[in-house]
């Protein structure tokens, strides 16, 4: 019986949504720019929501946020600002 017999592997990957595209990661703190990258978003456009509980309105995090990722945690882009013509 080896040492990591007993022990939980915490490199599981969480599974999570942005947009309601699902992904998958094994870093449960990341950046909220990262995320929105991983979703194919400009951070400089957009910003990271988290869709939790039956709260109408997302949790808004800053590009420099770290967001800690619960598995099938919920998370939206927030468009930061339409131009206008």
């Amino acid at each position: 019986m080896s040492d990591t017999d007993n022990v939980t592997d915490i490199r599981r990957p969480i599974e999570f949504t942005i947009d309601g595209r699902s992904y998958e990661t094994t870093t449960r703190r990341q950046p909220a720019a990262d995320l929105l990258r991983l979703a194919g978003l400009d951070p400089a456009l957009y910003d990271l929501g988290e869709l939790r509980g039956h709260r109408p309105e997302p949790v808004r995090y800053a590009d420099t946020d770290t967001v800690e990722i619960h598995q099938n945690a919920r998370f939206v882009s927030i468009r930061e600002r339409a131009d206008v013509a």
